[in-house]
């Protein structure tokens, strides 16, 4: 096992991983841009080097810096988390290159799943089912016409090298076609570099489902179940939960075998996410690959009993899986609620600011609540970074025990200073809609549309 690992991220992220290295006793360093730098959070660090200024793109996006930290810590690996650099194979090659173990897959898997047209390419080689659409990238609005017309409205346009609903188009004809197809172009080119687009036929009321897989380099891979992720805003989850209230077990194992599959065709190592769409009339298709550890990954530690972080760090130091499919057994219901610092009744307009207080009662319910975070009451809620500043997790027997833990949890916590979204979460948990299990991803259960 590693001595010194630099953990090349910040925030929750950051602490989620210090916390699996002194489980196996590795020293974990951290990173800080100037205005991160003295945060309590880092006091978990053994070691902090400052990369630079505030500015993601003149710290935690400099790629030469922190694997100079890397290195003048002596560190023999590196996790990336997520977000930054941790999807990025230029980053991976680098650590690679510079005899430093990058915590996640090879660079050539990132290679090929990082853009969505090669990913798409790759899956249908492996007998993946995929969304009809475009077979490559579109080289011009013409093409994307007759991908259309073969397809059939509605279309949605997607950026090649995008995420997070940029440079994202839904079309319901040839006329909003076109001029979809210039915007999303260029809005691609300022977000990524890169104004690639493809095209895919638009699924209304689709299910976001995404299958946890990991993988040794001796060619073992298991699946870690499935979590429904269709609670979202402009593409960005709000609540996760593990399993689906729509995925019966036959349907779980085929999923499943259908994305250890997919990994295992691309030489895949670590921890990663295959992202399905469910249709409405039950069919299930590839969206894409996160190759990286996600935001959600403590709603299937909960089911499952494992602890991914720690898997990472095993299979990166060569160790082989412990255990085989038969061997992952999953218990109960676990939901996640993302606690961000924005204004819900305003438009989700970003909240920086300090926390005058923030407290979760963990004594609640009929089951048991988990936080993950790296704010106490006192610290400040930084404007430079992501506005997520607690993961809040109830695991129960049942889904319903599991949503009544969780909005007891909410109702009882504690957090002035800063507007969140815990408001928005409270209605949700206790709509009609989502304790049914009848939601899509088209609109935010008991949520105003007015309100999105």
């Amino acid at each position: 096992m590693f001595r010194r690992l630099l953990i090349a991220n910040r925030g929750e992220v950051a602490v989620r991983v210090a916390r699996a290295c002194r489980d196996l006793e590795i020293s974990p360093i951290g990173v800080a841009s100037e205005s991160d730098f003295g945060a309590r959070w880092l006091d978990c660090m053994d070691e902090v080097v400052c990369l630079g200024p505030s500015a993601s793109r003149e710290s935690y996006l400099r790629m030469d810096r922190v694997v100079q930290a890397a290195l003048q810590t002596h560190c023999a690996a590196l996790h990336p988390g997520w977000g930054f650099l941790s999807e990025n194979p230029r980053f991976a090659a680098l650590c690679e290159q510079h005899g430093i173990t990058f915590v996640g897959p090879p660079s050539s898997a990132m290679e090929v799943m990082g853009r969505k047209a090669p990913a798409k390419a790759a899956m249908r080689a492996a007998g993946v089912p995929v969304i009809p659409g475009s077979i490559g990238l579109l080289t011009s609005v013409e093409e994307a016409v007759v991908c259309a017309r073969e397809a059939g409205y509605p279309v949605i346009l997607k950026a090649d090298a995008g995420g997070g609903g940029r440079g994202m188009r839904k079309c319901f004809d040839e006329a909003q076609l076109r001029t979809a197809f210039v915007q999303a172009a260029a809005e691609a080119e300022a977000a990524f570099g890169s104004g690639a687009l493809y095209l895919e036929k638009y699924l209304e009321g689709g299910r976001h489902i995404e299958v946890q897989v990991m993988a040794d380099r001796f060619g073992n891979c298991i699946h870690v179940g499935e979590r429904e992720c269709s609670v979202q805003r402009n593409h960005q989850k709000l609540v996760e939960e593990s399993p689906s209230p729509v995925i019966d077990a036959a349907t779980r194992a085929r999923i499943g075998e259908i994305a250890v599959r997919a990994a295992k065709s691309i030489g895949y190592v670590g921890a990663g996410t295959i992202e399905f769409l469910r249709a409405d009339d039950g069919a299930i298709y590839f969206m894409e690959m996160n190759t990286r550890l996600q935001v959600e990954h403590g709603v299937s530690e909960l089911v499952s009993g494992l602890d991914l972080v720690k898997l990472q760090l095993h299979v990166a130091a060569n160790g082989r899986l412990p255990l085989a499919q038969e061997g992952v057994k999953f218990s109960g219901s676990a939901i996640e609620v993302r606690i961000n610092a924005e204004d819900p009744s305003n438009g989700f307009r970003p909240a920086p600011g300090t926390l005058a207080a923030f407290d979760f009662p963990r004594d609640v319910g009929p089951g048991t609540i988990r936080v993950d975070t790296h704010m106490q009451a006192g610290d400040a809620v930084s404007p430079y970074y992501d506005s997520l500043i607690a993961k809040v997790i109830a695991h129960a027997p049942t889904r319903e025990a599991a949503i009544e833990t969780l909005l007891a949890c909410l109702r009882r916590a504690r957090i002035e200073g800063v507007a969140t979204t815990l408001p928005l979460h409270l209605v949700v948990l206790d709509s009609r809609e989502f304790r049914s299990g009848t939601y899509d991803t088209r609109s935010i259960p008991g949520w105003p549309a007015a309100n999105r």
